[in-house]
């Protein structure tokens, strides 16, 4: 089993630890709707640079499904 000879100083440990950080998602604004979303995804309204790439249902709530029974 692998042992270090010698303890690690802080200025080492900061250096190894520089690039562990989170990133936060980059993000876009759809052409068509001005809707943020994340890069090279599909929003949710379901368009892609904008033009409609997906047909996205309507949502119902859920006094609209009881009243349709």
């Amino acid at each position: 089993m692998a042992v270090q000879k010698s303890r690690k100083t802080p200025s080492r440990r900061g250096m190894r630890r520089s690039h562990d950080r989170l990133s936060a998602p980059t993000l876009s604004e759809e052409l068509a709707t001005g809707e943020t979303h994340r890069r090279h995804h599909v929003s949710a309204e379901g368009f892609y640079r904008g033009r409609q790439v997906v047909e996205v249902a309507p949502e119902f709530d859920e006094d609209e499904e009881e009243l349709q029974e």
